[in-house]
C-alpha cells in the first residue's frame, strides 16, 4: 500500500457504508462526485483529523457491508478522515476479522483453540471443508478462541450485507455449522445465557443472581430486581464517597493484574487535566474466558449502571465500551440496553435528574488478543494499530486521547454494584483478607457441567471442579488460560485466591479453569498455545516478535521427534522464555512462556 492515494474507486456499496457512518462528503477533497473546482483549496482537514478515531468503525462498516476491504474502499475512507493510506492499511491488516484480499461475503470462523481443540475442532474443520468444497461462497477460517468454551467446539458465521447477519453454532456439528454459514437466518437460535450458568437461580449469588431470572432486554425487569439501586446510592455518597467505598471493599481488578480498583479510580479522579474518560474492557480474548460475555448477555443493564457509577466517581462524562467483535449477541443486547437507558434518563445530559452528564459509546474490536492490554486498547479506539504503549506515563495520567483514563473489565465493574448496595464492610467480609468478594470462574474441558461459576475467594480448585463434575482420568488443569499455568491432578487443594495461586507457583489470571484428561495430547496442546502467541504478538518489540516464533519452532521440533533430542530444544525454550519475560513491553510476551514452562516442570510434558 502506497503512502499516496491510488486510482481505485469504491463501489456504490462501499461508499454507502462509509457515508452511513460519516455522513455525505462535503467536497471533492473527501471524495465527493463533484466538479474539480473545489479542489483549488482544502477545507475541513482539522475536523476530519479529529475524527481519526472513526477509522476502526469505518473499517467495520466496509467489512460488514461487503465482506472485505478493497483498495478503493480504503482510499475513500482515508480521504474522508485524512488518514494516510499506508497507516490505514497497517490498521486494517492488524485485525484477524478484516481482509484486504477478496473473499466471499460469508465467512465461517471455526474455533481451533484449547477447549475446542480438545473437543474435536480439527475433525470439525476437515468435515466442514469437505462438505462445502470449492465454489461454495463460504470462506472457512480457523479462528482463535470465540469465547464459547462451555459449548465447544464452536463456529461463528458472518454474512456481509445490509444488515450484516450472524449465526452461532455451538456445540457445532458439520451439518449445523454448514447451515449457519449457508442460511444464517434459518440457523437455530442460540441458547439463553443462563444455560452457561449452572448455578442460575441459586440463592446467595451476587454477580450472577439476575442471569436467568430477568429478561435481559427489559429495563423494567432489571429495575424490579434491584437495578439502579446502586446508582442512587452513589449519588447519595458523592464521587469521593463512592471511591472510599470501593477502596474499603478491597476490590482488586478481575482482568488478571489484580490492581486495587479504588486506587486506580482515585488516581484518575485527582488528575486536574480534563476531560476524563472511562473505558470498559470487554475484549476478553484469553482462550478459555467467557464470563464477561455471559454477564453482558444475561444482565446487560448491570454493566450500563456500573459504568455510569464509575464515570461519576472518576469525573468522566464519556465511557467507551470496547467489545469483542466475535460477540454479536452481546452487541445487540448492549446497544438495546444503552438506547433504553438513554431514553429513560439513565444516560445523557442529566442522569436521574442529578445534573450529571454521562453517555456510553460501543466500539467493536476486530480480532486482536493484544487489545486486551489497556494501552493497546486505547490505540485501537484512537484509530491506530493496537500496539501497547510504554509506561510511564500511566493511563490515569495520560490514557485515551492523552487524557486521564480509568480502565476496568466487565467483571470488575459489575462488582461495584453489590459494594454500594451492601456496603464495603459486608463485601470485604466475603473471601479472604487479601482477595475480597466473589469471583467468577470459567470452567471448561473435561467436566460434566462447563460454564461460569461464582464462588467466594478462598474456595479450592477441588471445590470448583466438584461443582462442575470433573470426569475420571483428570491429568492436568490449566489456570489463567494460555497466559496461565498448568497444575497436576493431585494439586486440587490450591486455594483460588490471588495470593494462594501465587504461592502455589501459578496464577489465577482472569479466572480460566480448563480441565484435561489423559486423552488430550499434551504436546499438541502446548504447540497450539505457542501458535496462539505467535499469531497474536503485535510484533512491536523484538523479544516477543522473535521469541514467540522461536518458541513455536522448538515445540514443533519436539512434537515431531522423541527421545533425548528434546533436551536441547527445552534448554532453548528456557532461554527464549526468560528473554521474553524480562524484556517484552507488555504482558503478552511476558507470559507467553508460562504455560509451556509449567507443563515441562510440573507435568513432565516431554519425558
Amino acid at each position: 500500500m502506497d503512502l499516496h492515494f491510488g486510482d481505485s474507486k469504491p463501489t456504490d456499496d462501499e461508499r454507502a457504508a462509509v457515508d452511513a457512518l460519516l455522513g455525505p462528503p462535503e467536497s471533492s477533497w473527501e471524495g465527493a462526485d463533484r466538479s474539480d473546482a473545489d479542489l483549488r483549496w482544502a477545507r475541513g482537514g482539522r475536523e476530519a483529523r479529529d475524527r481519526r478515531d472513526l477509522l476502526l468503525p469505518g473499517l467495520h462498516a466496509i467489512n460488514d457491508r461487503v465482506g472485505w476491504i478493497s483498495d478503493g474502499a480504503l482510499d475513500y475512507l482515508c480521504r474522508r478522515l485524512t488518514v494516510p493510506p499506508a497507516e490505514a492499511y497497517g490498521v486494517a491488516t492488524f485485525y484477524a476479522m478484516f481482509s484486504v484480499k477478496p473473499r466471499p461475503a460469508t465467512v465461517l470462523h471455526v474455533c481451533t483453540d484449547l477447549a475446542c481443540a480438545a473437543a474435536g475442532a480439527p475433525e470439525l474443520c476437515a468435515g466442514i471443508e469437505a462438505r462445502l468444497g470449492p465454489g461454495s461462497g463460504v470462506a472457512v477460517e480457523r479462528s482463535p478462541c470465540l469465547g464459547l468454551c462451555e459449548r465447544a467446539p464452536a463456529a461463528l458465521a458472518i454474512r456481509a450485507g445490509d444488515p450484516v447477519r450472524t449465526a452461532v453454532s455451538a456445540p457445532a456439528t458439520v451439518e449445523e455449522a454448514v447451515l449457519a454459514a449457508s442460511a444464517p437466518d434459518s440457523a437455530p437460535e442460540e441458547p439463553p445465557a443462563a444455560l452457561a450458568v449452572p448455578q442460575a437461580g441459586q440463592d446467595g449469588l451476587m454477580l450472577l443472581h439476575r442471569v436467568g431470572v430477568v429478561d435481559p432486554a427489559s429495563l423494567d425487569d432489571y429495575r424490579a430486581h434491584g437495578g439502579y439501586t446502586a446508582l442512587r446510592r452513589a449519588f447519595e455518597l458523592g464521587p469521593a464517597g463512592v471511591i472510599r467505598e470501593v477502596t474499603d471493599s478491597g476490590l482488586l481488578g478481575r482482568g488478571g493484574a489484580a490492581f486495587p480498583t479504588g486506587r486506580k479510580w482515585q488516581a484518575t479522579a485527582s488528575q486536574p487535566d480534563r476531560p476524563h474518560y472511562l473505558v470498559c474492557n470487554a475484549d476478553e480474548s484469553e482462550p478459555g474466558t467467557f464470563k464477561d460475555r455471559v454477564l453482558m448477555e444475561g444482565d446487560p443493564y448491570a454493566l450500563v449502571e456500573a459504568m455510569t457509577i464509575a464515570g461519576y466517581a472518576t469525573g468522566a462524562h464519556k465511557g467507551y465500551l470496547y467489545l469483542r467483535g466475535e460477540y454479536p449477541r452481546a452487541l445487540r443486547l448492549l446497544e438495546h440496553a444503552i438506547a433504553q437507558a438513554r431514553a429513560r434518563g439513565l444516560l445523557g445530559d442529566d442522569v436521574l435528574g442529578q445534573g450529571y452528564a454521562f453517555d456510553i459509546e460501543i466500539r467493536r474490536g476486530a480480532g486482536a488478543y493484544i487489545c486486551g492490554e489497556e494501552t493497546a486498547l486505547f490505540n485501537s479506539i484512537e484509530g491506530y494499530r493496537g500496539e501497547p504503549r510504554s509506561k510511564p506515563p500511566f493511563p490515569v495520567e495520560k490514557g485515551l486521547f492523552g487524557k486521564p483514563t480509568v480502565e476496568n473489565n466487565v467483571e470488575t465493574l459489575v462488582n461495584v454494584l453489590p459494594i454500594l448496595t451492601r456496603g464495603a464492610p459486608a463485601y470485604a467480609a466475603i473471601g479472604t483478607g487479601r482477595s475480597t468478594g466473589p469471583k467468577l470462574f470459567c470452567v471448561s474441558g473435561s467436566v460434566e457441567r462447563p460454564g461460569v461459576y461464582e464462588l467466594p475467594f478462598g474456595a479450592t480448585l477441588g471445590d470448583l471442579l466438584t461443582l462442575a463434575g470433573v470426569r475420571d482420568g483428570l491429568r492436568a488443569v490449566l489456570l489463567g488460560g494460555a497466559a496461565g499455568g498448568f497444575v497436576r491432578a493431585d494439586e486440587l487443594d490450591i486455594p483460588l485466591t490471588f495470593e494462594g495461586t501465587r504461592e502455589a507457583g501459578t496464577t489465577l489470571g482472569s479466572g480460566v479453569v480448563m480441565a484435561f484428561d489423559a486423552g488430550v495430547p499434551l504436546p499438541r496442546l502446548l504447540l497450539r498455545i505457542a501458535e496462539f502467541f505467535r499469531d497474536e504478538s503485535c510484533g512491536q518489540c523484538v523479544p516477543c516478535r522473535v521469541g514467540t516464533v522461536r518458541q513455536e519452532e522448538a515445540l514443533h521440533r519436539i512434537v515431531e521427534r522423541t527421545g533425548a533430542d528434546a533436551a536441547g530444544d527445552i534448554a532453548l525454550l528456557r532461554e527464549v522464555g526468560r528473554a521474553m519475560r524480562d524484556a517484552s513491553i507488555c504482558g503478552l510476551g511476558q507470559t507467553a512462556w508460562n504455560a509451556v514452562e509449567s507443563a515441562i516442570d510440573r507435568l513432565g510434558a516431554y519425558q
